[in-house]
């Protein structure tokens, strides 16, 4: 199944690209650039940079998912297992997940669309917190992707498991469109993100789970291409020739919301006609259900950051400005480069040692949370026990 994967993260790339190219060239005909968002929002000068570039990623993992669909549904399984004699023994329970992926893609669908309209048109934050409530919510019941499903032991334990989870999803969506602030930042965040989880996945026999966070992979890499400040842009500023927009940040973060979700199972079989339930196969301790949250910790480090300055200031958490992370590690001094690369290299810190959590004895686990913990906490004395611009501590 590695093979396969390796392959899938081909495809993903190899659909993003092209894909990109064209949102980017349709974006320049139609003048859908950058704007100025929603009023009160701070923003950097506008530029004349497409932001529809989002498309290049939603059609990376969904065209191939919808493909795959079409093809199992077609009956044209037992074919492809002929042409793969690993995935054969696999077939009979990725096709058990087929209804689960026509809805993660008509979640995906649905939260791409509110995308490119708030792209073209600012819809306000709470419609499309709205937006993320209703699809979070219909993808959770309808595929039963949900945290701590031991809570349905308990009276309305079931309620409690579906609102928190719904809770993550929103959380997690919103923490990317809002790490989608700085050229190359919110890709490469959430293609580290993926990987990690994909290594999870691999571990633990999950191939339905693996196969998508391999084309959400590839697709942010094909698009990190035209994103990452390499050099100067069309219009001069340094930067990348293409944005994402919310079209794409809701985008990778539904994903990543759904997708951590799944590989926090906890059972104590792998069944399925393969396909793992389990965090990390067999009886995975109860601690692997903090996987996502470490995997996930600098984007979510930033989204509370930045949503806790905001109501300090008085401000809506919802309403952007340049007081996330990054814009404040570039008032610290670094390049706006150095500050999506610093980002990467905390993001993958703490995806390593989310690899092993689901693996390790409890006294393992615990290093590996202080580890996480200890990241945050550099970051945070890094950030608020030094002058900006000075490189002076406090």
């Amino acid at each position: 199944m590695i093979p396969l994967l390796a392959t899938l993260v081909l495809i993903g790339f190899a659909v993003a690209v092209p894909a990109t190219v064209a949102a980017r060239g349709i974006g320049r005909r139609m003048n859908a650039l950058d704007g100025g968002g929603v009023p009160g929002q701070i923003k950097a000068a506008p530029r004349r940079v497409p932001n529809t570039g989002g498309a290049g990623i939603f059609l990376g993992v969904a065209l191939p998912l919808a493909v795959a669909i079409l093809a199992m549904w077609a009956g044209l399984g037992e074919r492809l297992g002929e042409i793969n004699g690993a995935l054969s023994r696999h077939l009979p329970g990725l096709a058990t997940r087929l209804p689960e992926a026509a809805a993660l893609l008509g979640g995906l669908f649905a939260l791409h669309i509110v995308g490119l309209i708030d792209d073209r048109r600012p819809l306000g934050p709470f419609v499309k917190l709205a937006a993320m409530l209703i699809v979070a919510g219909a993808t959770i019941v309808f595929t039963d992707t949900r945290l701590l499903e031991l809570l349905d032991a308990y009276p309305a334990g079931k309620v409690l498991s579906v609102a928190l989870t719904v809770v993550w999803f929103v959380m997690v969506t919103n923490a990317f469109n809002f790490l989608d602030n700085m050229d190359g930042l919110a890709a490469g965040v959430g293609a580290i993100c993926a990987a990690s989880l994909l290594a999870n996945a691999v571990v633990a026999q999950q191939w339905f789970v693996s196969a998508i966070l391999a084309l959400v992979v590839g697709s942010l890499l094909g698009f990190l291409i035209f994103n990452f400040p390499w050099k100067r842009g069309p219009d001069g500023a340094p930067g990348g020739s293409v944005f994402m927009g919310d079209g794409g940040s809701l985008v990778v973060g539904f994903l990543l919301a759904f997708l951590s979700v799944r590989i926090t199972w906890v059972g104590t079989t792998i069944g399925e006609g393969g396909v793992g339930s389990a965090a990390s196969g067999v009886g995975a301790p109860a601690w692997a259900v903090l996987t996502p949250l470490v995997v996930l910790a600098v984007p979510l480090y930033d989204f509370a950051s930045v949503t806790l300055i905001r109501l300090s200031q008085g401000r809506s958490p919802f309403v952007g400005d340049l007081q996330h992370f990054s814009h404040r590690l570039a008032r610290h001094g670094l390049s706006k480069r150095s500050a999506v690369v610093v980002i990467y290299g905390c993001t993958a810190v703490t995806g390593i040692g989310a690899i092993a959590l689901p693996r390790l004895d409890g006294w393992q686990a615990a290093l590996v949370g202080v580890q996480t913990l200890l990241v945050l906490m550099v970051i945070g004395l890094y950030e608020w026990a030094r002058v900006p611009g000075s490189g002076e501590l406090r």
